[in-house]
């Protein structure tokens, strides 16, 4: 069995989640990005929808676009201008397993009495979609199951300099 690795031999920036905060961890974002899995596309509507500002709707959408999640798809209502509508991109759909752990945990531990305010079903069976942990053999996780990390080929470990506390 390998060692237990000390997460402080290693950058911090180069941490898998802290990058992905970096795209999804602004306020706002995460509620942005489940209006557009739910087929809320247009910039009003969104607007409304959330009850956002429109300068920070602005900001987030951009933001999204220029970190590849989001594209800006133009449309055109009869006899009116060109407008655009904003549509997740396969890198967006990839972070719904996060929405719905999101979802998961607000509805586990933040509902109220009358229990979780939406359930999320297979379109095609009816099943309620729930996500699941598991190894890459299928042996299914509890949340406190032990886990090892091991440093990946992306890990970029701390030299002593860099390790040593300022003075």
């Amino acid at each position: 069995m390998a060692a237990v690795i000390d997460p402080r031999q290693f950058d911090s920036t180069a941490c898998s989640i802290a990058r992905t905060m970096g795209l999804i961890g602004q306020p706002w974002t995460l509620l942005v990005l489940r209006d557009l899995f739910n087929g809320v596309r247009r910039f009003d509507e969104l607007a409304d929808h959330l009850g956002i500002a429109r300068n920070v709707l602005t900001r987030r959408l951009a933001g999204l676009v220029d970190d590849g999640l989001v594209e800006k798809v133009s449309y055109r209502e009869p006899g009116q201008r060109a407008r655009h509508e904003y549509r997740l991109t396969q890198a967006g759909w990839d972070l719904r397993p996060i929405l719905l752990v999101v979802m998961a945990y607000g509805d586990n531990h933040l509902s109220g009495p009358d229990g979780p305010p939406l359930r999320v079903e297979h379109a095609d069976c009816g099943g309620e979609v729930v996500v699941r942990m598991e190894c890459a053999h299928g042996h299914p996780l509890s949340p406190t199951e032990r886990l090892r990390a091991r440093p990946g080929p992306g890990a970029r470990y701390l030299t002593r300099e860099s390790a040593l506390p300022a003075h």
